[in-house]
């Protein structure tokens, strides 16, 4: 995952995005109908489906007690997205300690999309996306991808909260079909993630917080410290749990709060190994990963051509 340099990861919660769009079965390994939607979908006996949120006449939770009190880790605490650091000379967040909150770091953030249909993995890809997708992504006229080369993905996902999610990934449409096979895979695996979004423009200049932890793809910005675009603004490459797996280089450390995880024989879920289940579903694609790289180590990030 190459970077921008002021970044910011600040989650946007419960805002929820109504599509309705046509649907039909296709080759898992096909590209997508351009202009239509393609759907994968498989059966999982052991998968559950979405929790939903307390109706308004729900009686307000008791007081926890302390052995009724959430595991550590499991909730997030209130002020995630809201603390901004200072700018170092870099051009990047001062790093800090992992706030204790965040040292064993396993909550899900609620879906922004409605569920996928069914009780396992789904899929939907629609290529070109909605111009409503485009609008609240990073595309601009300018970016190395036209629009009309990108496909929008729907898709579940494993949450740390062992339910199962919905979420969202804008990428080339060439490799649309590839990156499904990934996260079915990775669905298969029970790989829990936090959240599954689409960046937005206005996360490129925003304040850095260096706690988000958003697992997306498209992102039209240079490579770090150049004017190269990275693979993410061709949308061939995808960034998993960048929390948990974080960009290290030097002294740096991105997300800036992430250094608990800097050290990655300490294995907690979410984190990305050698050998590991995410790493296994890229390979089968063709997809290299920065966690093998030499002279850094982007554990989050996967691209088509390794870079």
């Amino acid at each position: 995952m190459q970077r921008r340099r002021v970044r910011t990861s600040l989650p946007v919660l419960g805002i929820a995005l109504a599509v309705v769009l046509a649907g039909c079965n296709g080759d898992p390994d096909a590209q997508p109908t351009t202009g239509s939607e393609s759907t994968l979908a498989s059966a999982s006996p052991s998968a559950s489906p979405p929790t939903t949120a307390p109706s308004a006449t729900t009686p307000p939770a008791a007081t926890p007690t302390p052995s009724s009190r959430p595991a550590p880790g499991t909730v997030p605490p209130a002020w995630l997205g809201r603390r901004v650091l200072p700018v170092t000379t870099d051009g990047f967040g001062e790093v800090r300690p992992t706030p204790p909150a965040l040292r064993n770091r396993r909550f899900t953030l609620p879906d922004q999309l409605p569920a996928l249909p069914g009780a396992g993995f789904a899929s939907r890809i629609v290529s070109p996306p909605p111009d409503s997708v485009i609008d609240r992504s990073t595309w601009r006229p300018g970016c190395p991808v036209a629009r009309s080369d990108l496909a929008w993905i729907r898709l579940t996902f494993w949450g740390f909260d062992d339910a199962r999610h919905t979420g969202e990934l804008l990428v080339n449409k060439t490799v649309a079909r590839k990156v499904v096979r990934a996260f079915r895979a990775m669905y298969t695996a029970r790989f829990p993630i936090e959240e599954m979004r689409i960046t937005r423009a206005a996360e490129l200049s925003a304040p850095p917080t260096g706690d988000g932890n958003n697992t997306g793809a498209f992102n039209c910005r240079p490579t770090r410290g150049t004017t190269t675009f990275s693979e993410h603004a061709y949308g061939l490459a995808v960034d998993i749990n960048p929390f948990q797996n974080p960009y290290v280089k030097g002294d740096v450390v991105l997300p800036e709060l992430a250094t608990a995880y800097v050290d990655r024989n300490r294995v907690r879920p979410g984190m990305i190994l050698a050998g590991g289940p995410v790493v296994r579903a890229f390979e089968t694609i063709g997809w290299g990963w920065g966690g093998a790289w030499r002279t850094l180590k982007d554990y989050q990030h996967f691209s088509r051509d390794d870079r």
